[in-house]
């Protein structure tokens, strides 16, 4: 895989090399460095996809992902929005935005479940699947521009560790209790 582009990742008195250090403090600011560099990494990886998704393929990622996910033709009767958020890993809240702007465009639509009429499931539209037979094909050409100097072995890994990061992310569980932020009105009284 290709380097870093920006090697002052880690500073220069504190390198990755350091971790063997004989003070534990200098291998965990290395490794914090490391980690945070990661994870920052990511941050800007995501909001690249999503400023580029919008101006190349004029769709937000929250609606290409939905849309990729209704496009399975074999629920032809409609995924429920709670399954189709835990799957998106969105929150409902996010998600029924998102569904408003697609049903508004006419690719989505909300119906009565068939098994219980109480629910809403949805699926695409006639025009929602030619949208999504369009778009599509772009994004596959999206896809090959974006990792065009990757070697397959590459892909292969990054994918791989992508999920492992994913799954470790889910067992996550922090000792000390998060700090609550106060309301400028509390601060204020």
């Amino acid at each position: 895989m290709a380097p870093l582009k920006h090697p002052r990742a880690v500073p220069k008195d504190h390198s990755v090399s350091d971790a063997g250090s004989t003070r534990p403090e200098d291998g965990d600011r290395s490794a914090d460095l490391l980690n945070n560099r990661i994870f920052f990494r990511l941050f800007q990886v995501a909001n690249t996809l999503q400023r580029q998704a919008v101006k190349e393929l004029g769709v937000t990622t929250v609606q290409w992902a939905v849309l990729g996910a209704l496009s399975d033709p074999r629920p032809t009767y409609g995924i429920a929005v709670g399954t189709l958020a835990d799957f998106l890993v969105v929150s409902r809240q996010n998600l029924d935005g998102v569904l408003k702007r697609l049903e508004r465009d006419g690719l989505v639509e909300r119906i009565a479940d068939a098994e219980d009429k109480r629910a809403r499931v949805v699926r695409l539209t006639r025009e929602g699947f030619a949208f999504w037979a369009d778009l599509r094909q772009r994004i596959f050409q999206f896809y090959d521009q974006a990792v065009s100097d990757f070697r397959f072995d590459d892909r292969v890994a990054l994918a791989h560790y992508l999920n492992e990061l994913q799954r470790q992310l889910l067992t996550v569980r922090l000792q000390t209790p998060r700090r609550e932020r106060k309301k400028k009105r509390e601060l204020a009284t």
